[in-house]
């Protein structure tokens, strides 16, 4: 009887060049991301071999971590910034690279356009230098982030050298309740297992309540598994990926597409294979989440209390606990429900999507943001922009006195012009809560887009529940 393979197993088998024991397999890659911050380095490199890259069609590249989010056919204002997206663009035309640059129609968020425009499909092996790579696995592929010296592997071979990584499959089933989403699925599941509790792992996630789920929604879990520690995550493809995939830009199309669709109904793992952890949570006791402290895994239900240094699960994370909780100007103990936030963003590649759009839409029609409260609507691409736009989606966010801006990562790092204030609170729908990611001394409070939208109305941490 053949070996049962998890999902995981079957596309990394399928893509192992060369295997010694002792060392790293050498995977080819399908497709690899680029954008302006990790790749410089791995050009020069290039550059200094004398090498080219491997193959120029299997690379996209798009301008996206440093970019302004308003104004963006002026110069960039940013000096550093305005260096490292001139420096993309030069590379990119030396080496004969696609590139999605600012104004262009295909430019976004580098894990937002690839599966937006097609290029992200099923049984691939996918690699960009930023960790939220993971977000692809949402297809059924082996997605994660690899460092400089890595991409230039991969612009040179169209392969990387990688040490194969444990496999666990985490199951959710039940029926989830009113106003929880799949960022309170993923920030819920990183609470219970914490920022390293999956190290070392790529995930598979299954379960009905899993399978319930849209491509969006998908590609959120997905992309915060590195949160947890997970070097990826990934959901086996069925008819809704089909669904999503055909007709894209650069997807197959016609009797091609068919019958890839008919190899990718075989991408699932074997009703008895093997993982090295197993875990399993039910849909019913899921809440709408939101973060406290400066690591993801910092997260309670929004209802909960902040937990005491004596109800710790680990006395090793006590010194670190009450230093996050002095960064966040918050009491162990105390309720987070109600605390006045002075920003909110919604955007990133984990939420910047026009689904995620569309639901804060739906929230906030008819109403008037909170006085105190700043809001950011960043769209994770053009084609998502010029979509809400067509939907009349900006009308609903100006009535509201949202402010809807242009593609990039925008908030969720404080790599361009977009920074919350020095000790300011916001509620953001990215996915790193980090002391100074938002900006030197901000403070941050991850949640899903609903949950962001209700504190844009009330100007304070909310339970989405009550407005939904």
């Amino acid at each position: 009887m053949p070996q049962q393979k998890t999902l995981f197993d079957k596309i990394w088998d399928a893509h192992v060049v060369k295997s010694s024991e002792g060392h790293p397999d050498a995977l080819y890659i399908d497709r690899h991301f680029i954008h302006e911050v990790t790749s410089p380095q791995a050009f020069d490199g290039l550059r200094k071999r004398g090498v080219k890259v491997f193959n120029p069609a299997r690379t996209t590249a798009t301008a996206d971590h440093n970019v302004p989010t308003l104004n963006q056919h002026l110069p960039i204002k940013e000096a550093l910034s305005r260096h490292q997206v001139e420096t993309l663009r030069k590379n990119c035309a030396e080496f004969g690279v696609e590139l999605y640059d600012l104004g262009h129609p295909y430019q976004g968020i580098v894990h937002i356009i690839g599966p937006e425009l097609g290029l992200t499909l099923p049984g691939m092996t996918i690699v960009c230098g930023d960790s939220h790579t993971s977000t692809h696995g949402a297809f059924g592929n082996i997605a994660f982030g690899i460092g400089t010296s890595e991409v230039e592997q991969v612009l040179g071979t169209q392969c990387v050298l990688q040490y194969r990584p444990k496999t666990m499959k985490i199951e959710i089933n039940g029926k989830l309740s009113k106003g929880v989403v799949a960022k309170d699925i993923i920030l819920y599941i990183i609470a219970k297992l914490s920022a390293s509790g999956a190290t070392g792992y790529f995930v598979e996630y299954a379960g009905d309540a899993i399978r319930s789920l849209s491509m969006e929604a998908r590609m959120t879990i997905c992309n915060m598994s590195i949160e947890m520690g997970a070097r990826g995550g990934l959901i086996a493809p069925d008819q809704i990926t089909f669904d999503y995939i055909k007709g894209r830009k650069f997807a197959p199309q016609g009797e091609t597409f068919d019958r890839l669709v008919e190899q990718w109904r075989q991408l699932k793992s074997d009703d008895n294979a093997h993982y090295d952890l197993e875990l399993s949570y039910d849909a019913a006791d899921i809440a709408p989440m939101i973060t406290y402290g400066t690591n993801p895994g910092m997260g309670i239900k929004v209802t909960d209390r902040i937990p005491t240094v004596n109800e710790l699960k680990d006395i090793s994370e006590q010194t670190s606990f009450t230093k996050s909780l002095e960064y966040m100007g918050l009491e162990p103990g105390s309720a987070i429900l109600g605390k006045s936030v002075d920003y909110v963003f919604i955007g990133s590649c984990t939420n910047a999507r026009i689904e995620d759009l569309r639901l804060v839409a739906k929230m906030v029609e008819g109403k008037k943001k909170a006085e105190n409260v700043e809001v950011w609507v960043v769209p994770g691409s053009k084609q998502v922009e010029n979509q809400a736009r067509e939907e009349g989606l900006d009308k609903i966010f100006e009535a509201a006195g949202f402010q809807l801006r242009q593609p990039g990562c925008s908030a969720c790092l404080g790599m361009n012009e977009d920074k919350i204030p020095a000790g300011k609170y916001c509620i953001s729908t990215s996915n790193r809560n980090f002391e100074g990611r938002q900006g030197p001394k901000s403070r941050t409070f991850l949640a899903s887009p609903l949950s962001a939208a209700a504190a844009a109305i009330t100007g304070k941490v909310t339970d989405v529940r009550s407005l939904v």
